[in-house]
């Protein structure tokens, strides 16, 4: 009796030691990459999500933030998730379009006719449904969508029309969907990573920047310009990203717990910048810069001919445009 009790403790404590294995294993240690400065709405989210996991994991999972470029930019990034090299990321969907053109479709111009406008659409059916490509075309699982404001235009010079855009070196960030509409304008769109782009506005390397409110206003890109274009002519998607490689080897209770949040502290950036863009531009046109207000007319022909080409290279162009009229 004794015996077949010490044989039943014995079996006991080592399944409590083999469950207390089994549940250390599941611990993780994520690493959340980003572009943006700790400042910045997308990183300040991030950490939020990173203590929320933490706790809501008991301790077991801790995610540390890198923002401000530290492993690489967007690209390198993309590259690390499809090896498993890095776990998550906070990213534009101007790096996933590269990758799945139907993204594309979000920076149709003038889709959003607001920033409230540009939340609506991103919280539609037909924006998550998107997000279900990603496994298959990029190799990253897709939590959701955050934001950032509408696109404007700085430059170092006089703006009374699209000509006078004509020619100027303009930053962008390095995407398609983008690069096509000032090549439309007739710009010279010029490519550059944010860190770089106040020195460069500064000492003339580039003559004008597309850029949104918030950084306009936060990293003083005003300071070194003669006309602020409120021009509200592209929105600026976010998406929150795990590599599809770490997504596999995860527990079902891990993936729901790491959904919710994530997508939870993602979609707090929009109602972030739905209070805030106007505070900013208010702000920048205080500074006592030319500012001036533009639409669609103003570019003339330009968004004509961006939707003539990203209607041939994504197939869900027509779809969006249909989500954001259902939710104008």
């Amino acid at each position: 009796m004794t015996h077949h009790l010490l044989r039943s403790t014995a079996a006991a404590v080592a399944a409590a030691l083999t469950l207390g294995a089994a549940t250390a294993a599941q611990a993780a240690e994520f690493r959340l990459g980003l572009i943006t400065p700790p400042p910045h709405i997308w990183t300040r989210a991030a950490e939020s999500f990173a203590a929320d996991l933490n706790e809501a994991s008991g301790g077991d999972h801790s995610v540390t933030v890198f923002p401000s470029r530290q492993l690489g930019n967007e690209a390198q990034m993309m590259q690390q998730l499809q090896t498993g090299a890095l776990d998550m990321v906070f990213m534009t969907v101007a790096e996933v379009s590269n990758r799945a053109p139907d993204f594309g479709a979000f920076y149709a111009p003038y889709l959003a006719s607001d920033i409230d406008h540009a939340a609506r659409i991103l919280r539609t059916d037909t924006a998550r449904d998107l997000l279900e490509q990603l496994p298959a075309k990029a190799g990253v699982v897709g939590l959701g969508y955050g934001m950032a404001g509408l696109r404007q235009i700085v430059t170092r010079g006089e703006v009374d029309s699209v000509d006078d855009l004509k020619g100027l070196k303009l930053r962008i960030t390095p995407f398609d969907p983008i690069l096509d509409f000032y090549n439309a304008i007739g710009a010279a769109p010029t490519p550059m990573p944010l860190p770089d782009v106040y020195d460069a506005l500064a000492n003339g390397q580039v003559d004008a920047i597309d850029m949104d409110a918030e950084l306009i206003w936060l990293l003083k890109y005003y300071e070194h310009a003669d006309t602020i274009i409120q021009s509200d002519h592209m929105m600026f998607p976010m998406v929150g990203l795990v590599s599809a490689r770490v997504w596999r080897d995860l527990p079902e209770e891990d993936r729901a717990m790491i959904s919710e949040l994530m997508a939870e502290h993602l979609d707090s950036t929009i109602d972030s910048y739905m209070e805030k863009e106007p505070e900013w531009l208010e702000q920048i046109q205080d500074t006592g810069k030319t500012y001036m207000k533009v639409d669609a007319d103003f570019f003339e022909g330009a968004v004509a001919e961006w939707d003539a080409i990203w209607s041939e290279r994504s197939a869900v162009l027509d779809d969006i445009r249909a989500a954001a009229q259902d939710v104008e």
